[in-house]
């Protein structure tokens, strides 16, 4: 039986043959690879592999002792392994490196090399720690901090109540493998929270969270006291107030349960998507191929104009359409119509669809109606934070709910990526336990896959006066600047991987070019870190 505490080193490369700034894969003979890293003269040796979906981190980014993923933009610090920015939970290993002569030599234990994630460590309660953190959300935020705080050393009361009764898990599969089992999708596994003492208490709803008081209150009478409190309740899905919305096989998407009956009675019928951007398109594009015929509605004169702009929106509609899927956009919904379970979709203009299915992907509204106290809540309903996502003394919010302010626009924001949740959850692990002192200043960084192609997005902008297209969109090989008065805010791109990771560093150390130097010629982004 291998020895997984072996040590194995090798000369994996010359001193002359990485330049600063420069990585590159490399090879412990047959015991396996590494990310060799050289920064400032120095040497340094990462685990390879992203520990998000197992993406080669030699094709990725590296800029200020991070590397960044090329598919999601997950970071990775060089000296530690430690992820910094998410999607995902676990870090990479970090091995030792020493310079003999003109060899560089890597040493690293032997199973580090073959299993390339690090999960948090195992840590637990003390009955000499009275202190007690209460998490409100079984998400993305809510999975991210309760483990941080573990792994940081906390050794007090976690408390972690979720509405739902499954586990947390990777929500933004329910939209791109809607008939995957909840097992497949978990975070972790129940033994994980049960060996880091952190209490799940699942299928239990707030009723009402004072925050004068630092009370939280759950259904059937129990309280909590805390010492910090984390909101991270997601989203609402909005329903349309509109005849017939109550009829059977009108879905929204929002857990495992609903994203399994859409696609099993979706199969072989006429399935509208109410909405065109992301859960909408997404689905549409998982379903399409199963069902007699897919009809998407939206109020945008193109899929995803909002976000993405009506060049990019326009190049998507043209690949679903190609796929089969039906348009109706700059149209509004005015009525479901059936005898207790929905038979047709009624526009604003009259036209009638037959439908067999119906989902609604309208937005969410922030979940807060349950806080009570000194907290500030925007029009929306989310929960205004400062800078380090702090809404009162001992209380933070993250994910959805939580609108911070942005820092390299000012703007009070509120982005709903997946990533970004377990980055915020993070942070308040972290401010909680005075190990954070920086504001919260992470770029956003989200992914959309239909049919194959992957659009990556870097950056945030609420709204922008011009778009820049580099590329050709018609082979779906392309890049989308988002410019607003002259600085570009944002960058999409498709099938240019890793330059929305180039863009998310670039735009963390305002490096971006701006909209008139893209005008000139087109920008190698990567060669600009």
């Amino acid at each position: 039986m291998e020895d997984t505490n072996q040590i194995v080193e090798a000369v994996v490369a010359k001193v002359g043959d990485l330049k600063n700034g420069e990585m590159r894969e490399v090879a412990l003979g047959d015991a396996g690879k590494v990310l060799l890293v050289k920064e400032d003269n120095q040497f340094k040796a990462i685990g390879n592999k992203c520990t998000h979906y197992g993406a080669p981190l030699k094709d990725g980014t590296l800029c200020n002792g991070r590397v960044r993923c090329p598919w999601h933009g997950a970071c990775f610090n060089t000296s530690t392994g430690d992820i910094e920015d998410s999607p995902g939970l676990d870090s990479v290993h970090s091995f030792k490196v020493r310079v003999e002569g003109e060899d560089v030599i890597v040493a690293a234990p032997v199973g580090e090399l073959k299993v390339w994630k690090r999960t948090p460590r195992v840590g637990s309660c003390s009955a000499a720690d009275t202190r007690v953190f209460v998490i409100i959300g079984g998400g993305a935020a809510g999975q991210s901090a309760a483990e941080t705080l573990r792994d940081e050393g906390f050794t007090g009361r976690i408390v972690l109540i979720g509405k739902e009764t499954d586990l947390p898990y990777d929500r933004i599969k329910l939209s791109k493998a809607m008939t995957a089992s909840v097992d497949s999708i978990l975070l972790r596994p129940e033994s994980f929270y049960q060996e880091r003492n952190i209490e799940l208490l699942l299928g239990k709803e707030v009723t009402e969270l004072d925050a004068e008081k630092k009370t939280v209150a759950i259904a059937g009478g129990e309280t909590f006291k805390y010492d910090g409190c984390l909101v991270a309740t997601g989203g609402i899905p909005r329903r349309l107030p509109i005849p017939g919305g109550d009829l059977g096989n009108v879905y929204c998407l929002r857990v495992p349960e609903e994203a399994h009956a859409i696609a099993s009675k979706a199969e072989g019928k006429n399935l509208v998507v109410i909405g065109s951007s992301f859960i909408g398109m997404e689905v549409a594009a998982a379903l399409v191929a199963k069902a007699k015929s897919v009809t998407v509605v939206g109020m945008e004169k193109v899929p995803f104009e909002r976000v993405l702009g009506a060049e990019v929106g326009a190049v998507l509609q043209k690949l679903h359409e190609s796929k089969g899927v039906k348009f109706y956009l700059s149209s509004t919904t005015k009525e479901f119509k059936g005898e207790g379970s929905v038979s047709a979709v009624v526009l604003g203009d009259g036209t009638v669809l037959e439908a067999d299915v119906v989902v609604v992907g309208a937005g969410v509204i922030p979940a807060t109606g349950f806080i009570k106290g000194n907290v500030d809540l925007g029009r929306d309903q989310s929960l205004i934070v400062d800078e380090f996502l702090k809404a009162a003394d001992g209380l933070w919010a993250a994910g959805d709910v939580a609108r911070y302010p942005y820092h390299l626009t000012g703007e009070a924001v509120r982005v709903e990526h997946w990533g970004m949740a377990q980055t915020q959850g993070r942070a308040v692990a972290r401010h909680f336990l005075g190990k954070q002192t920086r504001q919260f200043d992470i770029v956003p960084f989200f992914w959309t896959v239909q049919f194959g192609k992957s659009v990556r997005y870097a950056g945030h902008a609420t709204s922008f006066d011009e778009v820049i297209i580099q590329g050709n969109p018609d082979e779906l090989k392309f890049a989308a600047y988002y410019v607003r008065q002259g600085k570009v805010l944002a960058v999409a791109a498709l099938g240019m991987d890793p330059l929305a990771s180039a863009a998310a560093d670039l735009l963390a150390h305002d490096k971006m070019p701006t909209a008139a130097e893209l005008k000139a010629g087109s920008a190698d982004l990567k060669a600009l870190l």
